[in-house]
């Protein structure tokens, strides 16, 4: 079985192959080499043991918590998961996703899609996302505290899902929240939400069951 593949330091260009994604459990070494600047790695390779995985370019931080998104809410499973774990397609063309101009995600609206499994804290690496809509699916669990990391968040809709549990307390500084929606779930005890502002949004805006 092998263990270790050392390929750095060598004149490798071009992109990545994606079969070394597929070497499970072995270390893959590749520093030192010229590949292409404009591709990303093969996606598998930048969840195993790869020497390049801290490289931003090659490995998108937002592409592996999309991943981890999707294994932990059973992505096999959804209705519709078009692109989802392609090997080099841009995560910002997997469905759902939409990503501004420097492919930072700003929305992952994935309601109605069978969606179930759960909520992993890498939802916090989504940092710049401004909508995420993941309502009328099956999600259990608790809301992890990291959604309090999504400081850019406007809108948050995790409403008629099996989500248990105390609301995170994380929520109530989320400063540029304007609609939160999160009933049909078993939510207790809910924070204070004073920067939904009433008067300008109406009831709706916040709703929970609690």
């Amino acid at each position: 079985i092998l263990r270790r593949l050392v390929l750095a330091n060598n004149a490798l260009i071009g992109t990545i192959p994606s079969q070394l994604g597929q070497l499970q459990g072995a270390a893959v070494l590749l520093t030192g080499n010229s590949f292409d600047d404009s591709s990303t790695a093969p996606l598998s390779l930048c969840i195993e043991e790869f020497d390049l995985a801290s490289d931003t370019q090659l490995c998108p931080v937002e592409r592996n918590a999309l991943s981890d998104f999707y294994d932990a809410t059973k992505g096999p499973e959804w209705t519709d998961d078009t692109n989802w774990l392609d090997e080099y397609e841009s995560y910002c063309n997997w469905h759902g996703v939409t990503c501004d101009e420097d492919k930072n995600v700003t929305k992952l609206e994935l309601a109605n899609n069978g969606l179930s499994g759960r909520l992993r804290k890498s939802i916090g690496d989504l940092t710049s996302i401004k909508v995420l809509d993941l309502s009328d699916n099956d999600i259990k669990g608790s809301i992890p505290t990291e959604v309090g990391l999504l400081s850019e968040l406007n809108y948050l809709r995790l409403s008629y899902n099996s989500f248990t549990g105390t609301a995170p307390r994380v929520l109530g500084a989320l400063t540029k929240l304007q609609l939160l929606h999160l009933q049909s779930n078993r939510i207790t005890g809910m924070p204070i939400m004073t920067q939904l502002d009433m008067s300008k949004y109406n009831k709706s805006t916040f709703v929970t069951d609690c």
